[in-house]
């Protein structure tokens, strides 16, 4: 777990190192005076109203299965969830359904498997998204890959090596492991393991089971909905992003998300860097300077990502003591139960 911590830490510092280098400081600091923060207060309205429509989406993906969860507990428990990414990314996930448990009784393998599922429903949500910056900004979004990419071809030809041979080796293992299941689960470990995944493919295949599969498209969209209006608005909190666009918009969330993507604690550093070669890229593709565009972005991104932070630091703390007593009381409720049974 140290060692996770001391690596994501380093991708943090590495990629803030990325987003600083050529720019000066003091020259960010002065975006900050300058900023209108009421708009990054409407902002993060939107990115705690992500949170809640989450929470009732993951219970609809739980009903399937024959789980009715409060929407308090799964609000709460997604809070924690993201407290702890900033820790250890990606730990989240795990740590979300652990809670769950706690105070639902729900199992660890079936809600983890709902998180998948809502993982690659946020994929094809964010896909949209690129297709949509595809249509209204191309120039854009190909001179941030172009800035992106720079590196030799070597290099490159060597990275797409070891993705497919992790590709071929993963997907021949897949295979292999659900062909020779009548052998394999006879083992006791290998057993637990077959079980296990087959509580998350019960979890994922639940959206094909949907009781109201309506509500849960709305509330997917709503999320994201969310998701680029706590993005966009923080643009009109400085004067040199005010005009952006919508289409503006759709370029940002996307180049966005695909910086938290990177394995840093809590997106540190990545982001920035994200932000900094994304709005440096508009800029260069509306005939302005990169630079100048690069340390508006960086100031643009230690704005947006701070709202989110401190989003998820205050409902990840609050989420502490509130989970602490939900699971006290589902305790006393199954130790009273038990005892009534025994009785």
């Amino acid at each position: 777990m140290i060692l996770t911590i001391a690596l994501s830490l380093a991708v943090a510092v590495f990629f803030m190192w990325l987003a600083f280098r050529g720019l000066n400081f003091a020259e960010i600091k002065g975006y900050f005076a300058k900023a209108n923060y009421f708009w990054v207060a409407v902002a993060a309205v939107f990115g705690i109203l992500a949170y809640w429509f989450r929470a009732i989406r993951w219970n609809l993906l739980l009903e399937p299965m024959g789980y009715r969860i409060s929407n308090s507990n799964s609000l709460w428990t997604i809070s924690f969830g993201y407290l702890m990414n900033l820790t250890i990314p990606r730990s989240g996930e795990l740590a979300r359904s652990t809670a769950l448990y706690g105070v639902e009784q729900v199992p660890v393998d079936k809600s983890f498997g709902t998180i998948i599922l809502e993982r690659i429903v946020d994929l094809i949500c964010m896909m949209g998204f690129l297709l949509l910056t595809l249509v209204f900004k191309y120039e854009a979004i190909l001179a941030f890959f172009n800035h992106v990419t720079q590196s030799n071809d070597s290099s490159a030809q060597s990275s797409n090596f070891w993705l497919w041979l992790i590709l071929t080796v993963g997907i021949t293992g897949a295979v292999l492991f659900f062909v020779l299941r009548s052998r394999l689960e006879k083992i006791s470990v290998l057993g637990k393991i077959y079980k296990i995944v087959d509580g998350l493919l019960q979890g994922i295949t639940s959206i094909f089971r949907l009781k109201q599969p309506i509500r849960f498209l709305l509330y997917s969209f709503g999320i994201w909905i969310c998701y680029f209006l706590a993005a966009y608005l923080v643009c009109f909190s400085l004067p040199e992003t005010s005009a952006f666009s919508v289409a503006d918009g759709f370029f940002i969330i996307v180049v966005g998300t695909l910086g938290m993507m990177i394995p840093a604690s809590g997106g540190i550093g990545a982001f920035h860097f994200a932000l900094k070669i994304g709005i440096g890229a508009l800029f260069l593709s509306e005939g302005k300077s990169f630079e100048e565009g690069a340390a508006v972005g960086l100031a643009y991104a230690f704005i947006s990502h701070t709202m989110q932070l401190v989003i998820m630091a205050v409902m990840g703390f609050v989420s502490l003591p509130v989970l602490a007593k939900s699971r006290s009381e589902a305790l006393r409720k199954r130790t009273l139960n038990t005892a009534e049974k025994s009785s």
